[in-house]
């Protein structure tokens, strides 16, 4: 029997850093393997792997369906935010993370004393500008309206995008870690705000241009084509989205078989197939 999407994920709508609520997806989807299957050496009863809802929602539920050929049985857990996954995989409720870029995953573990790490590559999603107003960077007017993330290194990002514009300048050295206070020069006298990441593309109707993470362009129904018009570079650090675990099971066998698991073929096809383009395999 072939079960929805919807079917196969749990939603984590999390109200507090290191809190959420976990409901079980379909018990059919959770059950162990046959007895004819080998189980994944070291693997927990279920593997549990955060994402965010959208595109990495949708491809680590692809995956779900390779692991278990490997004898690993995968939870997908879908969180509304950037900090909460990184959290819960600290404090070990998650064995694995797929949503975030590398700088993010340094970025927190800095400031939360944290030591995940990245075990593999997912997938490479550039950020845009996105409007309904504009539809180049020529025709931004003085004191138009951006937003950019909230969170520190997607903010940081979003203000790297707006400089390679050519709209702004900041801080020499700053990179991903500059904020509002670094910049240096706005001729056009930008008026720039921070939003949570979730919250942008529902916010541009009311706004000139947002700089949006492709994961939350896709799961809101913008289009890169016909919303977007400036991105980052598709080898831009930023753009490469990392599959990651903790310090202490970077090496375990089932950390191993999900992420054979996601770099499958079958994955490959699915990603290309689905997203054309907008999100690519990263191996």
């Amino acid at each position: 029997m072939e079960y929805s999407i919807m079917e196969r994920r749990t939603l984590v709508r999390a109200f507090a850093l290191g809190a959420f609520t976990l409901t079980s997806v379909p018990a059919m989807m959770l059950a162990g393997c046959s007895k004819s299957e080998p189980a994944a050496t070291d693997a927990p009863a279920v593997f549990r792997v955060g994402v965010t809802a959208g595109p990495h929602a949708d491809i680590v539920t692809e995956a779900v369906k390779v692991a278990k050929t490997k004898g690993l049985t995968v939870e997908v857990v879908e969180f509304t935010d950037y900090i909460t996954p990184d959290t819960a995989l600290n404090d070990k409720k998650l064995d694995a993370a797929v949503y975030q870029h590398e700088p993010f995953l340094n970025a927190f573990n800095r400031e939360q004393g944290t030591k995940l790490v990245k075990v593999a590559d997912a997938v490479v999603q550039p950020m845009g500008f996105y409007s309904k107003k504009y539809k180049s960077v020529e025709d931004i007017p003085e004191g138009a309206t951006f937003a950019i993330p909230n969170d520190p290194s997607n903010g940081g990002r979003g203000l790297l995008l707006i400089e390679a514009a050519g709209l702004i300048k900041l801080k020499a050295d700053r990179g991903a870690e500059a904020t509002l206070a670094d910049i240096v020069e706005n001729p056009k006298k930008l008026r720039i705000q921070e939003l949570e990441a979730a919250q942008l593309p529902r916010s541009i109707d009311d706004l000139d241009v947002a700089c949006v993470p492709m994961n939350y362009v896709i799961s809101s129904g913008l289009s890169p084509e016909k919303d977007g018009f400036f991105f980052e570079d598709r080898n831009a650090p930023y753009a490469l989205i990392i599959i990651a675990a903790r310090e202490d099971n970077k090496d375990a066998a089932a950390v191993k078989t999900f992420v054979e698991s996601y770099q499958s073929p079958d994955v490959r096809a699915f990603i290309e197939k689905t997203f054309q383009g907008q999100v690519r395999p990263a191996w």
